[in-house]
């Protein structure tokens, strides 16, 4: 076990007592060296009383668990900023969002499955598509009727596999691509959130990829109960991941777990798998941030054509190994909203 992971192990044994969080939630990148090892902790100010013992039980372990290393711990103060009172819906129980560092990782394939493994566990779901430059749910869902309004003049939400569902990419032709600067996506996004008859225990909400526009008007205006991460193995999907992650959580979002796509491909002949874009990565990262590593899901043929075809797996192949982790991750994430 190398320095790190023992520092890691030993800091998540440590609760601090007013929110039964880990110390290790506030450690900084450390600084190890063959010699020294440095910890800085930047903690918000309310917390500074109950941290400041336990930053003192660090050192201790940190000088008879390291005798031949120069060390030394730090702690910051972190005043989180108050924000205005955010928006919540009176038919909206629970929103969450789907979201990915980079684009290509199957996040909306993962967004759809969820949704409807959801609704087949019992709740009222909907799926909302807030990518305005690439909507891929009405190819997802095989929908391309534009939405109606109510007698209120809000969008009524087309009605598939048992969710609710709304995209841009129905209120627009197929081929044409949508040019518009910040503020219109922004806009765009809102009106699909906060004018629609959403009536639903869950909205899940498919973002586009990075951290821009909708993520941080999501994030400043609207109460969301948590995030979801999706991420191949590969280093570099997982930085662009970390860095989602780490924009929900600077911005006070709960990150309710991350998902590993992709994880392996199983030969369909002999079952042997293989590892085409490594493998481990996401439960190895989610593991060093303390977040709830959800599950791994295969390359999978099936899959692949299912989403390309609209026809979820979860939907036309119920049995399908797939579509018993989708559910096993929508049974985790009843279990911690409900």
């Amino acid at each position: 076990m190398t320095r790190e992971d023992l520092i890691r192990d030993f800091l998540n044994t440590l609760l601090i007592p007013q929110t039964q969080e880990t110390l290790f939630k506030y450690v900084l990148v450390p600084s190890i060296s063959e010699t020294k090892i440095q910890l800085m902790f930047e903690v918000p100010s309310a917390l500074l009383t109950q941290v400041q013992p336990l930053i003192v039980q660090v050192e201790e372990w940190l000088k008879k668990t390291f005798p031949d290393h120069h060390t030394f711990c730090g702690i910051t103060s972190e005043k989180k900023i108050q924000s205005k009172k955010l928006l919540t819906f009176e038919k909206i129980s629970h929103i969450i969002c789907v979201a990915s560092g980079k684009g290509g990782v199957g996040k909306s394939t993962t967004a759809v499955n969820l949704a409807i493994a959801l609704a087949q566990q019992g709740k009222r779901v909907g799926l909302l598509d807030a990518d305005i430059y690439g909507p891929s749910l009405p190819q997802l869902l095989d929908l391309h009727e534009k939405p109606s309004l109510t007698t209120d003049n809000k969008l009524l939400p087309l009605m598939k596999y048992g969710i609710q569902a709304l995209s841009i990419g129905l209120m627009i032709p197929a081929d044409k691509a949508v040019i518009w600067r910040g503020p219109m996506v922004q806009g765009a996004f809102l009106q699909l959130l906060k004018e629609a008859d959403w009536d639903v225990d869950v909205l899940v909400i498919d973002m586009p990829p990075g951290t821009g526009d909708v993520q941080l008007t999501l994030a400043q205006q609207i109460q969301v109960s948590g995030a979801i991460i999706v991420s191949t193995p590969q280093d570099l999907a997982l930085i662009d991941a970390t860095r989602a992650l780490q924009m929900f959580q600077s911005v006070n979002v709960p990150i309710l777990g991350m998902i590993e796509n992709m994880s392996f491909f199983e030969c369909p002949q002999c079952h042997h798998h293989s590892h085409i874009f490594h493998h481990g990565g996401a439960r190895q990262t989610a593991q060093t941030l303390s977040i709830p590593f959800l599950g791994e899901i295969p390359l999978d043929m099936t899959t692949r054509i299912g989403s390309d075809t609209g026809n979820p797996i979860t939907i036309f192949e119920p049995e399908h190994s797939c579509s018993k982790i989708y559910h096993q991750i929508a049974s985790k994430l009843i279990h911690m909203l409900f």
